[in-house]
């Protein structure tokens, strides 16, 4: 039986935030086991389609910055999605800039520099996804238990990821007319399921003000700052333990919310005042710190409704991808196509 042979990418720095991601893990929430995934399930498909890759692959979720990659055995092909670049240095000490939003075939020896993820949010996908063991379903991390992906512990130094070599013999890559952004605005809401734990005032208070994103935040849930939302009484800021999923606010006995995400606990006792549609899910990974968000209720049915409009822009932007040849190869099709010479002269000296 053919295999496709095996590529490895080495973690020469793994940056800050780097985890290894992919859609999660569904269906074990009753065991106390939090979903995690990606933060922003739209671009890490974007990135996804831009390789090629059917989708739900494993990727990178690129949080901050100084992560360093050096492929060991490839080729392997990959692609950035996000506000994020890179430097490409290759065997023969040649170094090229990486944008986003386009593919890259990496040989044997070639590192990869990332930059920043701007927006606080980026991917990196590999064609054929990465190749990790799978646990309960999922090649997600989650550190707290141990689900890392790769060694039940945080990327090291000298870690290697395995993957799928490249073996397409067309030289060309991919790439879109414009990238998949969709962070910005207002993040729409649904009351409760505990919003009559808090004053009229407090509930109108919470869509009127913006909050600030403070520096407490990881893939767990995103601390805000703004004028404190007040409890009925000090007996409504307690609340028996109950189910919470990525998305809830929770508001503790001192006004100040705090909203879950992906690697968010299945349980909690503060109330929660609201929680946040499926569609805007994704705004909230870029919230970086200082950074100002506005909520906004919204029905079952509008949510129902941004969900469907957010799947019908990503197809949207899925057909702008585009193949080109990369610089250093000459387009033969195109050659050969163009009328170079109309007619054919006879010369005689």
């Amino acid at each position: 039986m053919n295999r496709t042979p095996q590529g490895l990418i080495e973690i020469l720095q793994p940056g800050i935030g780097t985890t290894i991601q992919d859609r999660g893990r569904a269906g074990h929430r009753h065991e106390g086991i939090p979903l995690s995934g990606w933060l922003d399930a739209p671009l890490a498909e974007a990135a996804n389609a831009l390789v090629g890759n059917a989708g739900g692959e494993a990727v990178l979720e690129l949080r901050g910055m100084g992560t360093e990659l050096r492929i060991t055995s490839g080729p392997v092909r990959l692609a950035l999605a996000g506000a994020i670049a890179a430097k490409w240095s290759k065997q023969d000490d040649t170094h090229t800039p990486l944008p986003a939003w386009q593919t890259a075939t990496l040989q044997t020896g070639d590192r990869l520099t990332l930059g920043v993820a701007e927006t606080g949010c980026a991917y990196l996908a590999v064609a054929g996804g990465l190749q990790l063991p799978s646990l309960l379903g999922s090649q997600s991390s989650y550190w707290r238990a141990g689900f890392e992906g790769l060694q039940g512990r945080a990327l090291r130094p000298g870690d290697s990821l395995p993957c799928h070599t490249w073996t397409g013999t067309d030289v060309s890559e991919w790439r879109s007319h414009e990238p998949w952004t969709e962070h910005a605005g207002v993040i729409r809401v649904m009351w409760g399921p505990q919003h009559d734990h808090f004053l009229p005032e407090s509930i109108a208070a919470f869509q009127e003000q913006s909050w600030e994103a403070t520096a407490e935040q990881d893939r767990m849930g995103l601390r805000l700052r703004g004028a404190a939302l007040c409890h009925l009484n000090a007996a409504a800021a307690d609340i028996v333990s109950d189910a919470v999923t990525p998305g809830a606010i929770q508001v503790p006995a001192n006004g100040q919310p705090i909203v879950l995400l992906a690697d968010s606990q299945t349980v909690g006792g503060y109330p929660k005042i609201a929680t946040v549609i499926q569609a805007d899910l994704p705004k909230l990974a870029h919230a970086k710190p200082g950074s100002r968000l506005r909520f906004q209720s919204v029905t079952g049915a509008q949510a129902r409704q941004a969900l469907k409009e957010q799947r019908e822009a990503w197809m949207q932007w899925l057909a702008t991808r585009e193949s080109f040849l990369p610089p250093g190869f000459i387009d033969e099709k195109a050659l050969y196509n163009c009328n170079l010479v109309s007619g054919m002269l006879r010369a005689e000296l």
